[in-house]
């Protein structure tokens, strides 16, 4: 007799076919699905890897920006005290000086004449005083003219007082003789 297979074949190779279709799309999905969780953790590591660095590195110039704020502080602060040791310099230069040009005016001062009042200021140097006569105010004048410390000198006004004496006032301008014609 003949063999006669009454089986449904084709739906058996068909269910067969539908069953390796569904894991060949389960297998694909799967690696898919590996694919894009190792992609995305790549680029996260990467991601929280920068992000440590920026972190580093603000932290890094924020340190940075406080020694900037530390070192122009510190500019600052040498600068006034530069400033300072220079004024302390050019005082303690000037120093003997001043004590050479009240000397100066002191030495000027002829008889019966004395300073009511002194102001120097800048170059300028402004005196007022009395005198018995006209003749003691002309010596003086001449004793400026004749000084190595000041310049210039010019009576601005002389005023005759009641009781017989002058009121003077004199401005010149001071100058520092060199050092080699200057007397010890």
């Amino acid at each position: 007799m003949a063999n006669i297979n009454l089986l449904p074949w084709r739906e058996r190779l068909k269910k067969e076919r539908q069953q390796q279709f569904l894991s060949v799309i389960v297998a694909v999905a799967a690696v898919a699905f590996v694919c894009i969780w190792s992609v995305s953790s790549f680029y996260d590591g990467q991601l929280s890897n920068q992000q440590g660095r920026n972190n580093f590195l603000k932290s890094e110039i924020s340190t940075l920006d406080k020694q900037i704020a530390e070192i122009n502080k510190l500019t600052e602060t040498r600068s006034q005290l530069i400033e300072r040791m220079e004024l302390i310099q050019n005082l303690q230069g000037n120093r003997p000086v001043i004590v050479r040009l009240f000397d100066e005016l002191a030495r000027a001062v002829p008889d019966d004449l004395y300073y009511t009042s002194l102001s120097i200021s800048g170059d300028r140097v402004s005196i007022k005083g009395v005198a018995k006569s006209n003749n003691r105010v002309a010596a003086l004048m001449r004793n400026f003219d004749e000084s190595s410390w000041f310049t210039e000198p010019a009576l601005l006004g002389v005023k005759a007082l009641p009781n017989g004496s002058n009121e003077f006032e004199i401005s010149m301008r001071k100058v520092e003789p060199n050092s080699s014609s200057e007397e010890p």
